[in-house]
């Protein structure tokens, strides 16, 4: 079977083993498909893009437990729709009707909320900012105040170099992330706000490679890419045991089912074909600023160039995860939700686009999505357009 890696030999637990087996039947039942192989795999795109519109509409009672995440379900519909290419073309009036909600969620002093009325927090603070990037207009742009938001940024500063994400809350290497990804794209990443940074993140690469939430945890795949990214905005990235993160990354790539694990010894989970996938794009740009553009008339890149299987990652996705009625799900026998739906798509766009030749290296018939950024997770052409429009603003104090 093509992307059997020779990774991650150690004995499967009960949990792994079942999945495995559900995921080969599946793979075999294709691979019997032979040459007709390609052919067979596609990607639902209008019953996706129906599925995500439903979750701007209104979401059951089951979704009350994310009341707190609003700003969240925001970004991964809309990022979602942008990476089907089915998001631009939508009304202005939905547009407004996003931005317009995600305004309620900012706080008068700066930093949005997990929904109205609430404590602003760094999490949601990100992901509003990168929805309204995703929206791209300049009513959405216009929403953000800048000046409040480096305050609130300021006042997350933590004495280790850290932030926390709420008031009172936790330090970990996601309070990092978010807070200077959000304040890199609207151009307010001042002097003050990366003061200590640089420390704090080098200390979060744990033994195993990988990045802790906090120094002394175990390495994780999401604290991966945020301590990663983080690290590229700031510039520290040189300071890292690069060595020791590759080979923690490539062997999260599973033997057989060809998706990542978020940890050592875990089970596969299609949220981290962008977690553990999107950090191979960021250690290609140590040595290459900016990625390569592409002509989409041109041929794919058989097999790709990131170092993990990028042809059988896609595999997994398209076959696995994927519902044929809509949205993405964690693993055969889950449901499918709208986090794992951003995030499978934004691993697939990571695992498409690669790297050196600049064309995409795609499976099945009609996949090929638009292109992420491997630092903010919006679509390339949103990120260069918020940073082009915030660059002109003035700057803060």
């Amino acid at each position: 079977m093509r992307g059997r890696m020779a990774v991650n030999a150690v004995a499967p637990t009960k949990e792994q083993a079942e999945v495995q087996k559900i995921v080969l039947e599946e793979f075999a039942e294709l691979e019997e498909m032979g040459d007709d192989l390609e052919e067979s795999i596609l990607l639902y795109r209008d019953n996706h893009e129906a599925y995500l519109m439903n979750g701007l509409d209104s979401l059951p009672g089951g979704y009350a437990c994310l009341d707190a995440s609003r700003p969240w379900l925001c970004y991964w519909i809309v990022h979602a729709l942008d990476l089907l290419g089915r998001f631009d073309n939508k009304p202005k009036e939905l547009k407004d009707d996003v931005a317009n909600f995600l305004g309620k969620c900012q706080d008068p002093e700066g930093g949005f909320a997990g929904g109205p009325m609430q404590l602003p927090h760094l999490a949601p603070t990100y992901a509003a900012v990168n929805a309204l990037v995703s929206i791209g207009t300049q009513e959405a742009y216009d929403i953000i105040d800048r000046p409040a938001l480096h305050r609130f940024l300021l006042s997350r500063k933590s004495p280790d170099g850290g932030f926390t994400m709420h008031d009172g809350g936790e330090v970990d290497v996601r309070g990092s992330y978010c807070a200077l990804s959000a304040a890199s794209v609207v151009g307010i990443l001042t002097p003050e706000l990366l003061e200590g940074c640089a420390d704090f993140l080098i200390r979060c690469q744990s033994y195993e490679g990988g990045f802790s939430a906090a120094p002394g945890n175990e390495a994780h795949g999401g604290y991966t890419f945020c301590g990663m990214a983080a690290c590229m905005l700031v510039g520290c990235e040189e300071r890292l045991d690069l060595p020791r993160l590759l080979g923690w990354i490539t062997a999260r790539q599973l033997q057989y089912e060809c998706g990542f694990n978020g940890r050592t010894n875990k089970v596969v989970d299609s949220c981290y074909s962008f977690w553990q996938g999107g950090v191979f794009p960021l250690v290609q740009q140590l040595s290459r600023k900016e990625p390569p553009s592409y002509d989409p008339a041109q041929p794919t890149v058989q097999g790709g160039t990131w170092l993990f299987d990028q042809v059988a990652l896609q595999r997994y996705v398209l076959c696995a995860a994927q519902l044929p009625n809509g949205g993405f799900r964690d693993k055969p026998g889950k449901g499918k939700d709208h986090y794992h739906t951003c995030y499978s798509l934004s691993g697939l766009s990571v695992a498409q686009h690669s790297a050196n030749s600049g064309t995409p290296c795609s499976l099945g018939v009609d996949t090929l999505l638009r292109r992420t950024d491997g630092i903010h997770n919006c679509c390339v052409d949103k990120v260069e357009q918020a940073y082009a429009h915030f660059a002109k603003c003035p700057p803060v104090n």
